[in-house]
């Protein structure tokens, strides 16, 4: 899938670029939370994170917004592990439709749900976002 970025994504995603040093795969501008989540290549994450966090908190210094960094992975398994950190996932498993559709279960305790889920839905909107641009999974589903 072709992901196509507004010119804020790419500007955001230019800034990111030259004050980290890390490949950005991803960039998700939440206006209403004043975040921004990029996702970056697998590898990239001390880069974009810095030594105690130095350039992670640069970053944020210049956007003047929440900054979120993910990092991607080829395997859906892994990818999905990835964009719903920190929470301690007790299983995932990705089914394939006979349609060719993809869902993803994600098997959490109620602790670990609340932090998939975020405020108003937001972690869960994000991650399923991600995946159906990275992986063409088309759902995320929380048991």
């Amino acid at each position: 899938m072709t992901i196509k970025f507004t010119t804020d994504e790419i500007r955001y995603i230019a800034l990111f670029e030259s004050l980290t040093g890390a490949a950005v795969k991803d960039c998700i501008i939440d206006e209403k939370r004043g975040k921004v989540t990029f996702l970056v290549k697998k590898g990239d994450m001390g880069l974009a994170i810095g030594r105690r966090g130095s350039t992670i908190a640069k970053v944020r210094k210049t956007l003047d917004k929440g900054v979120e960094v993910l990092e991607h992975s080829d395997d859906p398994v892994e990818f999905i592990s990835n964009i719903l950190s920190p929470a301690k996932l007790k299983s995932i498993r990705i089914l394939q439709k006979e349609n060719g559709e993809k869902i993803a279960t994600v098997k959490a305790d109620a602790r670990n749900k609340r932090i998939i889920i975020g405020k108003g839905g937001q972690n869960i909107k994000r991650a399923k976002i991600l995946a159906k641009r990275h992986h063409n999974i088309s759902n995320i589903i929380v048991k």
